[in-house]
């Protein structure tokens, strides 16, 4: 009955158009009323559940993300990658799919990547006939990798619920990310002759120079974070920290356009995303606490197990089970709810939690890709003017490949298990 009022209560605040965060938390003091438990119980799990060191990055790399797009680095780094695909044919679409790796590697969100890499590039491709539909996949696409790359905000979730490394998990995510952005290159190219989309032309060796000197800060960003978790020099909390403080000394001294009046409304912009984050690990910390108490994960593990001997059939439907939760919940919440449930499962197969910490997020990244609840599926359609559920067809090359690289991911061990 308690797993009735709280998967029944939270489909049904779902329905209603409630966001995530409430809709769990409300199935949650249902169920509370239903057990019996003192209502005190909702404000301390919730509490306990953010009051955690390792999530203190979530707010720092929100605030990296958002002084890098007010800092004029997001467009340094279109301009830099722009000038080495320049002479190919659908430069543009280039751009896109490697600017989305590179910048995903800064703000460790793939739905701000979007609308920061949708908001500059979907009108440039407009203007030069691009398919609508096209443009709009692929920026939501590319951008989304960055939930994938290092320092992926859905990462670190993960970490924190497992207590897995973060830094392995940032060092296994490197080549499935980077894997992807090659796959929408090839595609993207393959498109672009399809359609006879134009190049830019091609640019002098010395303007070449010249771009990379002014991104040159900006790509400095990703070797920074990793280079300094990996090598102990910093945690992923305090690379935050670092990540905020450079980007906000790049932003105001070295590329002058964030000013002083500019700096309350970028933290405004951090602390409202950072807010969504935390009421969903909160309220989702609670919900999974009451389906513990009541031994369900373990329940459904089991009834997971019973179903076949096959390693790989099992790791196949865990694959299919995660895409279809993807489609409906975004992924901090889908991490929480499902990771004390299909960790267990993992785990017994034989699976190493880092490159299942990877599945999960894979799987979760083209969940934000599909209908009916797919972020940035949104947030591209409204930037290109075109309906949703119109977008769907120009998708499916896109998902083929990012679930090319899942299998691979989930068949080939080594593949994110070198670095651990």
């Amino acid at each position: 009955m308690l797993s009735l009022i709280l998967f029944g209560g939270f489909a049904f605040f779902l329905v209603l158009g409630l966001p995530v965060g409430f809709g769990l938390a409300l199935a949650s003091i249902a169920a509370i009323f239903y057990k019996g438990f003192p209502i005190a119980l909702f404000g301390q799990r919730m509490f306990t559940a953010i009051d955690s060191f390792p999530l203190m990055a979530i707010p720092l790399f929100m605030l990296a993300g958002s002084l890098m797009g007010h800092g004029g680095i997001t467009r340094r780094i279109i301009n830099f990658t722009l000038s080495f695909v320049g002479n190919v044919r659908g430069s543009l679409g280039h751009v896109v799919s490697i600017s989305g790796v590179i910048m995903g590697g800064i703000s460790g969100s793939g739905v701000a990547d979007v609308a920061a890499l949708g908001s500059v590039m979907i009108p440039e491709m407009k203007d030069r006939k691009y398919d609508a539909g096209f443009s709009a996949a692929l920026v939501a696409c590319s951008g989304s990798i960055g939930l994938i790359v290092p320092p992926s905000i859905a990462i670190i979730i993960y970490g924190v619920a497992t207590q897995s490394s973060i830094g392995d998990l940032f060092m296994a995510a490197i080549a499935p990310g980077v894997l992807i952005g090659l796959g929408f290159l090839a595609y993207s190219y393959y498109f672009a002759r399809k359609h006879g989309y134009p190049k830019e032309g091609k640019v002098s060796h010395e303007e070449k120079c010249r771009r990379f000197k002014d991104a040159s800060w900006a790509l400095l960003m990703p070797i920074i974070i990793i280079g300094g978790i990996r090598m102990g020099i910093f945690t992923p909390t305090e690379g935050g920290a670092v990540v905020s403080v450079y980007a906000l000394f790049v932003g105001m001294f070295v590329y002058k356009e964030i000013t002083l009046d500019k700096i309350p409304r970028i933290c405004m912009e951090a602390a409202i995303a950072t807010a969504v984050i935390s009421t969903i690990i909160a309220s989702t910390s609670l919900f999974g606490w009451l389906l513990t108490s009541e031994q369900i994960p373990q329940y459904l593990a089991g009834k997971i197990l019973s179903l076949t001997d096959n390693k790989y059939v099992l790791l196949l439907l865990i694959n299919v089970m995660l895409l279809i939760v993807g489609m409906f919940i975004d992924s901090g919440p889908a991490i929480l709810l499902l990771t004390p449930i299909l960790g267990p499962v993992a785990s017994s197969l034989g699976v190493d939690p880092v490159q299942f910490g990877l599945v999960m997020v894979i799987n979760l990244t083209i969940g934000l890709l599909t209908p009916p609840v797919g972020t940035a599926m949104y947030v591209a359609a409204n930037i290109s003017g075109v309906p949703a559920l119109k977008l769907t067809k120009s998708f499916v090359p896109f998902w083929m490949i990012m679930i090319g690289v899942l299998m691979l991911v989930t068949f080939v061990p080594s593949f994110t298990t070198w670095a651990s």
